[in-house]
C-alpha cells in the first residue's frame, strides 16, 4: 500500500495483515519506549485526538484478554476520532519507529498505464486499461462508482458496444498479495448521436477534438425552462464553456455539456456557443439564437385574434402559445427573504436557537428561489441599513418574505424588534417596527408580504409610544406570530442544537404547496399537539390575503428586466464568495486557501497542506492578522475541528484535515479583508521551526460589500414611525412557569395588553386543534430563565446534529473536487474489506 497515495485512509480501514503486523511490533516495543504507550502519550499530548490519560490506561487492559492487543484497541480509538494513516506515520516517525513504519510503508505497486477519461459515441466500443508491470501475482478489479463489475479482472475494461447508461466513473484496484493500489478516476461521457448526424465512419478518440452534438436554436416564453446541449468526442474529456452574446456565463451549469436555465428571462435572450477544449486543442460549436417573448394573459372571446404587440408570435404558429384564462395561476416577478437571528446581546441574556432556525430556513426558502439574505447579530443601525438593502431588492410583483428571531416585544398592535446592542431598557427609539417596515415594502407595490416573528409578543411598560403608521388596505399580507399577544415564545433545551418551537414544526410544512395561510394553519396544528407547549404557546396568523399565493409560486419576471436584472446582480453583490487559491512557499510547500459562506456575513476560512518537501518532517499553515473591525479572537482561529472555532452547521460539508477559522460579523468590515497566510516548518535534519510568511487581499466578501457598519445611510426605517428617546428604569423581573423558557424579552406586565391593533383590516386566524403527528422530542424539557430579558437555547453541540438534518444544509464554497475523490476512494475501500 503506498504512502503517497493512502495518507488520508482511516487507520481503522487498515488491512488485517498491515494491522497485525503493526499491532504486533507495537505491543513488543512498548519496554524500549517506542510501542503503544508512547503513541498513546503523543495523541493524548496533542489537540486533535483528544486521547485522555484513562482511556490509554484502558488500553493496557488488553493483556488481561485472551490474544488481548493494547495497540489495537488504542488505534481502534484514534480511528474512530479521525486519524488517517498519515498521522499515524508522522508519529511513529516523531516515535523514530523505523519497524512500524515498515510496516504501514510497504512497497506499492507502481501503475504504469492508468485509465484516462473519454467522450464516447453510444455505439462504439470502449476501452480504458490499467497496466501495474508483469508481476504474476498481479490481480485487476475494475468498478463502476462503488459497484465491482463482475468478471471484469484484466487490465483492460473493454465495452461493447458502449451504451448511454455505461456513462460515469470508473475506477480499477490492483492487488498483488497483502498490497494494493487504486488507479486514478476515469469519467466516461456517452453521447447519444443520430447516424444523420454523426456519421457512419467511426470517430478516432486519438484523433483531433470532434464536435458530433450541435446545439439547437429555440423560441420560449418568459417562463419556460432553457435547455442546449453540445457535444464532442475525444479523450481526455472534453471541457466546455457556454457563452452569450461573445461573453463566457459563469455559473455552474455553464461549464457542462448541457446547458440549463430553469426560469428564462427577457436578458436571457441572445447568441449562444459553447467552447470545447481538450488540453490545447479547441474548437466552438455552431452559433445559434435563444428568442424569448413575454408572457401575457389572452383572454379569448369569439374570433378575437392576437396580435404581436400581445403575445410573442412564433413563425410555426401559435400552437406553443400559452393562453391563460381569467384565472391565472399567481406568480411572483421575484422572490426576496431578509432573515434576522440576533444572538449575542450586549446588555440582555444571550441566546442560541435563532442562527439554527436563519440557517434552516435558509436552506428551505433556497429551494423556493428566494434569494436569500441571512444576517447575524446586528445592532441597530446594522439592522436598518440590512432593511434598506432589502427593500432595493422589492419591486412590482415580489414576494417579500422577512423573518426575525431575537428579542422582542408588541405594543398597541406594533412588533419591535431588538437589536443587539439595545439598552437594558429598551424602548422603541432603540428597535426597529415591523409595521414601519410592512408600509415601505407597500411602497414597492410586492405581490406578497409575509411576516414570521419568532418572538416574545409581551407589553413593554417601559415604552408607551404608540407610532401612527398609516398602511395601505391591500390583500397581500401574511403574519405568522411564534406565538399569540401578550404571551411568550419557547424553545426546547437539548443536550445539542435545536430549534425554536416555531421552526421545528415551521421547517417540516414550508415546501408543500399550499396557500401560505393553509400551510401556517397546519403548523399551528401541529404546535397545538406539542404536550410541551400545549396551553402556553399558540402559534397566530393574521392575514390578508385574497389570493391563493404560496412560496411555491413560480418565478416570471415582468417587462421590466433590467430592473429584475438589476435588483439580481444587487443581492449578488452581497454573497460573492472568494476564490480557492493555492499558495507556493519558498521552501517549496504548496497551501490550499479555501472559503465557504456559513451566513450572509459569516466566512468560514480553511488551510490545507497541498504539498510537501520529503525532507520536511512537520508542516502546518495558519491564518492571522486580521482587521481589527472584525474582533476575531486568536483562541477560536485555527483549530483543527471545525467545531473547536464555532463552526457547527458546515462541519460535515467542509474538507477535512485543515486548520479552520471562522470570521462572523463581516457587516463591520470598513476595509477590504487583508490577513497573513503563515507556513511553519521544520526539516529532518534541523529541528528548529522556521516560517514563512504571505499577505492575502480578498476585498470585501459577502455582506461586507455592502457596508452595513455606516451609522444611518438613509432613514427610510425610521420615517415611518418616531421614537423620541428618554431614558427609563430597569424592568423587574416577572415570574415564569416552572420547565418554561421564553425566547425573548418582555416587561413585567400585570395588566391585560389592550387588543387595539393599528391593522384592522387583518383578520385573526386561531390555531386549529387537529391530528398532528406525534413528537420526536418528548424527551426534551423546556429550559427555564427568569432574567427580565431572554430566550433559552441548549449548548451548542454538533455532535447530536442528525446527519439527515446536516445533508440538506446548502454550503457555499469553492473547494474542488479532489477531497470528494479522496473520500469516494476510502469508502470504497471499506466496502472491499
Amino acid at each position: 500500500m503506498s504512502d503517497a497515495n493512502d495518507r488520508s485512509l482511516n487507520v481503522n480501514y487498515l488491512k488485517e495483515p498491515v494491522l497485525r503486523k503493526l499491532c504486533e511490533v507495537l505491543d513488543k516495543s512498548n519496554i524500549n519506549s517506542k510501542g503503544w504507550r508512547k503513541l498513546g502519550e503523543l495523541v493524548g499530548n496533542g489537540r486533535r485526538f483528544r486521547m485522555s490519560s484513562d482511556e490509554v490506561e484502558m488500553c493496557s487492559l488488553k493483556v488481561l484478554e485472551l490474544e488481548g492487543s493494547p495497540s489495537r484497541m488504542l488505534l481502534k480509538l484514534m480511528g474512530d476520532r479521525g486519524c488517517t494513516l498519515g498521522h499515524l506515520i508522522d508519529y511513529l516517525q516523531t516515535m523514530g519507529q523505523t519497524e512500524a513504519l515498515q510496516c504501514v510503508k510497504q512497497p506499492g505497486i507502481q501503475i504504469l498505464i492508468q485509465p484516462q477519461s473519454v467522450a464516447i459515441i453510444a455505439g462504439h466500443n470502449l476501452r480504458l486499461s490499467c497496466h501495474a508491470g508483469e508481476k504474476a501475482c498481479v490481480q485487476y478489479q475494475w468498478f463502476k462508482t462503488k459497484e465491482e463489475l463482475p468478471n471484469r479482472t484484466f487490465p483492460d475494461l473493454v465495452i461493447s458496444p458502449v451504451r448511454l447508461i455505461d456513462a460515469g466513473f470508473y475506477i480499477c484496484r490492483v492487488n498483488c498479495g497483502d498490497s494494493f493500489e487504486f488507479s486514478q478516476w476515469a469519467q466516461v461521457d456517452v453521447l447519444n448521436v443520430s447516424t444523420t448526424s454523426a456519421g457512419s465512419g467511426s470517430h478516432s478518440l486519438e484523433g483531433r477534438l470532434k464536435v458530433v452534438i450541435q446545439p439547437q436554436g429555440q423560441r420560449l416564453l418568459v417562463g419556460d425552462a432553457l435547455q442546449l446541449e453540445c457535444g464532442a468526442v475525444g479523450r481526455p474529456i472534453p471541457r466546455y464553456k457556454w457563452h452569450r452574446n461573445g461573453v463566457p456565463l459563469t455559473f455552474p451549469e455553464a461549464s457542462k455539456r448541457r446547458l440549463t436555465i430553469p426560469y428564462v428571462m427577457l436578458e436571457h435572450q441572445g447568441k449562444y456557443r459553447c467552447e470545447i477544449c481538450i488540453n490545447n486543442d479547441r474548437t466552438w460549436t455552431n452559433e445559434v439564437d435563444v428568442l424569448i417573448g413575454p408572457r401575457k394573459s389572452v383572454q379569448l372571446s369569439g374570433a378575437i385574434e392576437c396580435s404581436e404587440d400581445d403575445i410573442f408570435a412564433f413563425r410555426e404558429g401559435t400552437s406553443n402559445l400559452m393562453l391563460n384564462s381569467n384565472q391565472e395561476p399567481p406568480y411572483a416577478t421575484d422572490k426576496v427573504a431578509l432573515l434576522i437571528g440576533n444572538l449575542s446581546y450586549q446588555n440582555h441574556p444571550q441566546l442560541k436557537a435563532p442562527m439554527v432556525d436563519v440557517y434552516d430556513l435558509t436552506n428551505l426558502l433556497r429551494q423556493l428561489n428566494f434569494k436569500v439574505v441571512s444576517l447575524l447579530d446586528l445592532t441597530e443601525s446594522e439592522m436598518r441599513n440590512a432593511v434598506d438593502e432589502f427593500l432595493l431588492l422589492l419591486h412590482k410583483g415580489v414576494y417579500g418574505l422577512l423573518y426575525y428571531a431575537g428579542h422582542g416585544y408588541e405594543n398597541y398592535g406594533n412588533s419591535f424588534m431588538v437589536p443587539v446592542d439595545a439598552p437594558n431598557p429598551y424602548r422603541s427609539s432603540n428597535c426597529l417596527c415591523v409595521q414601519s417596515i410592512l408600509k415601505l415594502m407597500q411602497e414597492k407595490e410586492t405581490g406578497l408580504n409575509v411576516f414570521l416573528l419568532d418572538m416574545c409578543r409581551k407589553r413593554n411598560i417601559h415604552d408607551e409610544t404608540s407610532p401612527n403608521i398609516l398602511l395601505k388596505v391591500t390583500a397581500n399580507i401574511v403574519f405568522g406570530y411564534a406565538t399569540c399577544q401578550d404571551a411568550e415564545a419557547f424553545e426546547l433545551s437539548s443536550s445539542g442544537f435545536t430549534n425554536g418551537v416555531f421552526i421545528k414544526f415551521l421547517k417540516q410544512r414550508l415546501l408543500e404547496d399550499e396557500k401560505i395561510t393553509v400551510l401556517l394553519d397546519r403548523v399551528a396544528e401541529d404546535m397545538g399537539q406539542f404536550v410541551a407547549t400545549k396551553g402556553k404557546q399558540a402559534l397566530e396568523i393574521r392575514s390578508s390575503l385574497s389570493e391563493r399565493r404560496a412560496l411555491t409560486d413560480p418565478i416570471l419576471p415582468d417587462e421590466s428586466s433590467d430592473m429584475s436584472l438589476a435588483h439580481s446582480r444587487q443581492w449578488a453583490k452581497a454573497h460573492e464568495l472568494p476564490e480557492s487559491m493555492c499558495l507556493d512557499f519558498d521552501c517549496g510547500a504548496q497551501i490550499k486557501l479555501g472559503f465557504a459562506a456559513e451566513f450572509s456575513n459569516v466566512l468560514v476560512i480553511y488551510t490545507h497542506i497541498v504539498k510537501k518537501p520529503e525532507d520536511m518532517s512537520f508542516c502546518q499553515a495558519h491564518v492571522t492578522n486580521f482587521s481589527l473591525d472584525l474582533d476575531v479572537d486568536p483562541k477560536e482561529m485555527n483549530r483543527e475541528t471545525p467545531e473547536e472555532t464555532g463552526i457547527y452547521l458546515l462541519s460535515s460539508s467542509l474538507p477535512q484535515h485543515c486548520l479552520y477559522t471562522r470570521i462572523s460579523s463581516l457587516q463591520k468590515l470598513k476595509d477590504q479583508l487583508e490577513f497573513t497566510v503563515c507556513l511553519e516548518g521544520s526539516f529532518k535534519a534541523v529541528d528548529e521551526l522556521v516560517d514563512w510568511t504571505t499577505d492575502i487581499n480578498i476585498g470585501k466578501p459577502l455582506i461586507a460589500k455592502l457596508d452595513l457598519h455606516r451609522t444611518m445611510r438613509r432613514n427610510s426605517c425610521l420615517q415611518t414611525c418616531p421614537m423620541p428617546h428618554s431614558p427609563s428604569n430597569s424592568p423587574c423581573h416577572s415570574p415564569k412557569p416552572e420547565n418554561l423558557h421564553p425566547h425573548f424579552h418582555h416587561p413585567q406586565n400585570h395588566g391585560h395588553l389592550s387588543p387595539h391593533c393599528s391593522s384592522a383590516y387583518l383578520d385573526v386566524h386561531q390555531p386549529l386543534q387537529g391530528a398532528a403527528g406525534g413528537s420526536d422530542f418528548m424527551s426534551s424539557t423546556l429550559y427555564d430563565n427568569c432574567c427580565s430579558s431572554g430566550q433559552g437555547y441548549a449548548a451548542a453541540d454538533s455532535a447530536f446534529l442528525s446527519s439527515s438534518d446536516r445533508a440538506s444544509i446548502p454550503i457555499e464554497t469553492t473547494d474542488d473536487i479532489n477531497e470528494l475523490h479522496t473520500v469516494f476512494i476510502n469508502s470504497l475501500q471499506f466496502h472491499q474489506q
